[in-house]
């Protein structure tokens, strides 16, 4: 049945935003964070957990030590886009959804051909020199013959333009996400358990007709939304559009 009023209410919408987490990219073999197979449950050989590993006085004070994490853990160079990421570049393309807005930093959906992709962390793909502001892409990371890549032109440190616990959200993006959410009239939330702020926040600005929730596990938002499905998101998203 929420199979059918996903369907009516995407047919029947004009100005559809997607709301997104880590379980957007599961099908694409990048483990989530707090699911039983993610990263912050899984045993790892580092003397530090995951969310110290990932903040920013880790990155400046254990520099070598974050970028050996973040090089085995946060970048999944192979990975590509799944049902999900396909079906909404395909709503985009149909002119029904003006906005993805995503916690992820893997570029999935822009490599399935979506447009207006607003990354409220930042992405893998995007590097810059912390002296110069000199642009490097992902392989530059990947192929620096140092553990800690360093700036051709000026030797300064290159951080990837990622968000780190301790770091505020780009104030641009998160103020695009918000208007684009108070403007529409559905609001499909996927693969995220709505537990990490501000991102969950977001949800509150939406005065839509239709509040979609798709995740494989209840969220805190479960009996505020419309149509609730707890299943696999790219089955879901494939099914319907």
């Amino acid at each position: 049945m929420s199979y059918e009023n996903l369907k009516s209410a995407v047919d029947n919408s004009t100005n559809i935003v997607f709301l997104g987490g880590a379980g957007v990219s599961t099908e694409s073999n990048i483990p989530d964070f707090r699911s039983e197979a993610g990263l912050y449950k899984t045993k790892n050989n580092y003397s530090y957990p995951p969310e110290v590993m990932l903040s920013h006085s880790f990155f400046m004070s254990h520099t070598e030590d974050f970028f050996e994490f973040y090089r085995k853990k946060m970048i999944y160079k192979d990975a590509k886009p799944n049902d999900a990421h396909y079906a909404l570049a395909e709503l985009e393309k149909k002119g029904k959804l003006k906005a993805i807005v995503t916690q992820n930093i893997d570029g999935l959906h822009q490599m399935a051909g979506s447009k207006n992709v607003l990354e409220l962390h930042g992405s893998i793909h995007r590097n810059h020199c912390t002296k110069c502001h000199k642009f490097f892409d992902l392989n530059y990371i990947i192929n620096s013959p140092d553990i800690i890549p360093k700036c051709d032109k000026c030797n300064g440190l290159v951080k990837p333009d990622v968000v780190l616990y301790e770091e505020s959200l780009d104030m641009n993006v998160l103020n695009k996400s918000v208007q684009y959410i108070s403007q529409a009239d559905t609001l499909i939330v996927g693969g995220t358990s709505l537990v990490v702020y501000p991102a969950a926040g977001l949800i509150n600005y939406f005065k839509g007709k239709n509040l979609v929730l798709i995740n494989k596990s209840s969220t805190p938002y479960d009996n505020r939304a419309d149509i609730v499905i707890h299943d696999k998101i790219g089955t879901v998203l494939k099914s319907v559009l």
